[in-house]
This record gives structure tokens, C-alpha cells and sequence, in this order.
């Protein structure tokens, strides 16, 4: 886990956002925005919350009428991009293809 914690550089993390499209970096966060119905979203972030708490890393979350927001960053190494938080973000792709949302 504690390769997961060190910080990503700009090269690196360039290169794990080419392996997920969608997903963007805004400064020390990556991003995605879904669309999915509103109870289908709460369904959503209930379903990554329930990851979230198994593997201890946790992504922002905002839910809008039609849209859920995810905004990750790792808050330990100082809001600084690691390999936690791609690995979080594959993970919520593919919670969010399991529920309809895109």
C-alpha cells in the first residue's frame, strides 16, 4: 500500500488518465462526471461507498438532478495524485457501468 500513497509525477499521471477515458485531472483531483437518473445515482454512490469503506480511499462525491460527480485525490500525501486513485477510479467505472450510468 505504500506504493499506492507516493505521489504520482505529471508523466505518470498523464499516462493513467490515457487508460481512462472520461475521467480528467483538474489540478490534484481527477474527475468524472456520469450521467444517470437521480435514484439511479443514489444507488451509485451508495454501491461506491460500500468499496470505499473496504479499501479506505474515498472520492469526493456531488449528485445533481441527472449527474453524479466523482472528484478524487489522496488527502493523506497532502491532496497529491497516487496509484490509489486510479485504481479507486477504475473501480467506480466499473461500479458505473454495472448501473446503467455513462
Amino acid at each position: 500500500m505504500a506504493d499506492e500513497l507516493t505521489p504520482l509525477t505529471d508523466p505518470e499521471i498523464d499516462e493513467r488518465l490515457r487508460d481512462l477515458p472520461g475521467w480528467s485531472r483538474a489540478g490534484d483531483e481527477i474527475t468524472r462526471t456520469f450521467s444517470i437518473r437521480y435514484h439511479g445515482g443514489v444507488a451509485l454512490i451508495v454501491h461506491v461507498a460500500d468499496i470505499e469503506r473496504l479499501i479506505g480511499h474515498h472520492a469526493d462525491i456531488d449528485l445533481r438532478w441527472g449527474s453524479v460527480r466523482f472528484g478524487i485525490t489522496t488527502h493523506d500525501v497532502g491532496h497529491k495524485l497516487t496509484e490509489a486513485d486510479f485504481d479507486l477510479a477504475r473501480r467506480i467505472d466499473g461500479i458505473a457501468a454495472a448501473h446503467g450510468a455513462v
